[in-house]
């Protein structure tokens, strides 16, 4: 399952996050998201848990809980939408 996680402090890294989620379940990939112009973290991330109910119990632990200062927003990840 995909997860978001938002409201990261900009000092989070890919490997961060992954530690952050790794104490629930195995972590197929871990991915903070980067300005492309400034080259510095946006904020937000992305977390991919390969067992669903790890996944919701990781979601259901860390939504509101504090990391760096920051209370963190963690919620099952929406689809893209085309922008047409």
């Amino acid at each position: 399952m995909n997860i978001y996680v938002s409201n990261l402090s900009y000092a989070t890294s890919d490997q961060d996050l992954m530690q952050l989620f790794t104490p629930y379940g195995q972590v197929s990939s871990a991915k903070v998201i980067m300005d492309k112009f400034s080259n510095r973290s946006k904020g937000f991330g992305f977390v991919e848990l390969s067992d669903s109910g790890d996944a919701e119990k990781a979601i259901k632990e860390l939504n509101g809980t504090m990391n760096d200062g920051r209370p963190l927003v963690v919620n099952e990840a929406k689809p893209k939408k085309d922008k047409w």
